[in-house]
């Protein structure tokens, strides 16, 4: 982990020396997209449902349960300068899934069987950031910017499998912590409102789970991992306020 660290900050520092010294000029004209003074706020929400009744894919086979999950996020920021934002984020989520029956068919004598499963899980995470803002050439409603963030998260979650004498479960805190790049792309819709689409790109996470079963027995699990590519799941959509 402290070598993936330090590769980290290694990277990034051998970037910023790059930025600083002065080298070949593209020509690239700056432009003013968010003056210094600005303040800014917003809110991305996402919500999903899902629910199966006799549901067959592939090898799955008579799939009956529901589930939701529920995340949203308000942030503020100031600019500091031209272009330039400071600010803070927080994040609360929420998931449940509640599988009555599901099959598994991997073909003959490989059949498995999983019924009267549920998991709910829900936390909170902040982080702070840093973002730089481009104008699409002079335009003053589409520009691009880039966000570099570090996030803590602290989240709970239980499992519950059986019923009546063979019912079990299992309880989890999870501590997560992350620092990552989200570049985006914005568009002003009116003088003041604008819409914003942002993907992570690149991660370093830290995650830390401890677990008890049945009051009893005790678990824990340990992850950490340094990403640098696009999640086709991880796209945020949101609103932002410019005042």
């Amino acid at each position: 982990m402290r070598k993936i660290a330090l590769l980290f900050i290694s990277t990034f520092l051998c970037v910023a020396s790059c930025y600083a010294q002065k080298g070949f000029d593209r020509e690239i004209q700056s432009s003013l997209f968010v003056p210094k003074g600005t303040m800014c706020g917003g809110v991305s929400f996402s919500y999903m449902e899902m629910e199966a009744n006799n549901y067959k894919l592939l090898i799955l086979d008579d799939a009956q349960g529901d589930g939701y999950t529920f995340k949203i996020s308000p942030h503020f920021s100031y600019f500091i300068k031209d272009n330039i934002s400071v600010g803070g984020r927080v994040s609360y989520t929420r998931g449940y899934v509640d599988l009555g029956q599901l099959d598994i068919d991997l073909g003959d004598d490989l059949n498995f069987d999983v019924s009267d499963y549920s998991y709910l899980s829900h936390g909170i995470s902040t982080s702070g950031f840093l973002r730089t803002y481009m104008g699409l050439g002079n335009s003053k409603v589409f520009g691009f910017f880039n966000e570099l963030s570090i996030t803590y998260g602290y989240s709970q979650g239980k499992t519950i499998s059986g019923t009546g004498k063979d019912l079990t479960g299992t309880y989890q805190k999870v501590n997560k912590l992350k620092i990552g790049a989200t570049p985006g792309l914005t568009a002003f819709v009116t003088n003041n409102l604008a819409v914003e689409v942002s993907i992570n790109l690149l991660g370093l996470d830290f995650q830390w789970i401890n677990q008890t079963t049945n009051q009893v027995e005790k678990g824990s699990f340990r992850r950490s991992s340094a990403n640098f590519k696009i999640n086709i799941f991880s796209v945020n959509i949101g609103l932002c306020t410019y005042f």
